[in-house]
C-alpha cells in the first residue's frame, strides 16, 4: 500500500483530494499548518501539524512516504504583487527543500501543483497547450514557474521523479470568499451580504473555471500515470469572464431578492486578459477529463453558499 502525502492537505483543494486519494486505497499523510482538518477521519490517514517546520522535523515527517503532492502555497496573485520578495521568501525556499527532503527519502514520485492560469502570460494561441512559452507578468506566476524549474532540476540531476500540474481556476463548495481567489464564492458571498463586486473591466477577465474535484482527479491521473518531468494543464477548455459568472448566478440572487452591486475598476497589469487551457496532453495519458458540468453546479452553489451564510461563516473582507 503506497504512503501518499499531501503537502497543505488541509486546505480548499486538499479537501477534495484527500479523499479521492483514500478511494484508490492509499495510505494518506496530510502535511499542514492546521492541526485539526475538516476532513473525517479515517483509517488510513494521519495528520501532522507543521508550522514553520525544519529540516529534521521534515525528513522525519517523510519517512515511509513513497509520494508527494504539494498543494502548499502561501500567497495568492494579488498578495505577489504588493510584496514580490515576500512572494519569493514564503514559497521558494520551502519548496527546494521539500525537494531536497523527499531526495533523501527516497520518495518515487512527486507532483508539484503549479499554476496553469499564471505561468503562461499574455496566450499567444487558445486554448494554451503544454508548450506554449512561459512568459508569466506576475510575481506569482513568476513564483510559480521558478518552483517547477527547481523541480525539474531535481529531476534531471537527482533522478527524483518529479510531475507538473497546471490547474485552471479552481472552484467548489468549501472555497472562501473575500480571499484574492476564488471569484465564484466571493460574488456569491458579496450579494448574499450586499456588498460590491469588483470587476477589473467592464467584463473581468476570461478564466477556465475547473471544479476542485476534478483538478484532484486530475492530480490523481498524473501521479499514477505521468513521467517524471513531465507537465500537464487540468482545464475545461471553456473560458467564462468574470461577468458570465455573474450572470449565472443573477437568477438565483433575483429569485431571493437579493441585488447585485457591480463596481468597475481599471484592469490591472499583473491579470491576463484571457486564459483557456488545453488539457488534452492529460485525457491522452491518463484517460482523465472534467466532469462537473459548471452550469449545473451553479444551483447547488448558491444553495450551499446561503446555508453557510445562515451559520455565519462566509465572514467578511
Amino acid at each position: 500500500m503506497s504512503n501518499c502525502c499531501v503537502i497543505g492537505g488541509n486546505g480548499f483543494i486538499g479537501s477534495y483530494l484527500v479523499p479521492q486519494l483514500l478511494q484508490t486505497g492509499r495510505m494518506v499523510t496530510v502535511i499542514g499548518l492546521e492541526p485539526v482538518s475538516t476532513i473525517e477521519l479515517a483509517k488510513n490517514l494521519r495528520y501532522i501539524s507543521c508550522n514553520d517546520c525544519d529540516d529534521d522535523y521534515l525528513s522525519k515527517a517523510l519517512m515511509g512516504i513513497d509520494e508527494i503532492i504539494d498543494l502548499a502555497y502561501a500567497t495568492v496573485p494579488k498578495t505577489s504583487f504588493d510584496d514580490p520578495v515576500q512572494d519569493i521568501l514564503k514559497n521558494l525556499p520551502p519548496t527546494v527543500k521539500l525537494l531536497e527532503a523527499a531526495c533523501a527519502a527516497g520518495v518515487k514520485k512527486v507532483v508539484i501543483v503549479s499554476s496553469g492560469g499564471t505561468v503562461y502570460g499574455n496566450a499567444q494561441a487558445l486554448p494554451i497547450k503544454e508548450e506554449h512559452p512561459t512568459n508569466p507578468v506576475s510575481p506569482y506566476g513568476i513564483t510559480k514557474l521558478a518552483i517547477e524549474k527547481y523541480a525539474f532540476m531535481f529531476n534531471t540531476l537527482k533522478l527524483l521523479p518529479v510531475v507538473c500540474v497546471r490547474p485552471g481556476n479552481a472552484y467548489g463548495e468549501g472555497q472562501k470568499p473575500f480571499k484574492g481567489q476564488g471569484f465564484i464564492p466571493t460574488v456569491i458571498a458579496s450579494i448574499i451580504q450586499n456588498r460590491e463586486i469588483t470587476l477589473f473591466g467592464s467584463n473581468g477577465t476570461i478564466r477556465d473555471y475547473i471544479h476542485a474535484s476534478d483538478i484532484s482527479a486530475g492530480i490523481i491521473a498524473a501521479l499514477e500515470y505521468g513521467h517524471g518531468g513531465s507537465v500537464f494543464n487540468i482545464g475545461t477548455g471553456i473560458g467564462r469572464s468574470n461577468m458570465d459568472i455573474i450572470n449565472n448566478i443573477i437568477p438565483f440572487a433575483a429569485a431571493a431578492g437579493l441585488k447585485i452591486q457591480i463596481n468597475i475598476q481599471p484592469t490591472r497589469a499583473f491579470d491576463v486578459p484571457v486564459n483557456i487551457l488545453d488539457s488534452t496532453k492529460l485525457h491522452m495519458n491518463t484517460g482523465w477529463k472534467s466532469k462537473i458540468e459548471f452550469e449545473e453546479w451553479i444551483p447547488k452553489a448558491w444553495d450551499w453558499y446561503m446555508k453557510y451564510d445562515l451559520s455565519n461563516k462566509l465572514g467578511s473582507r
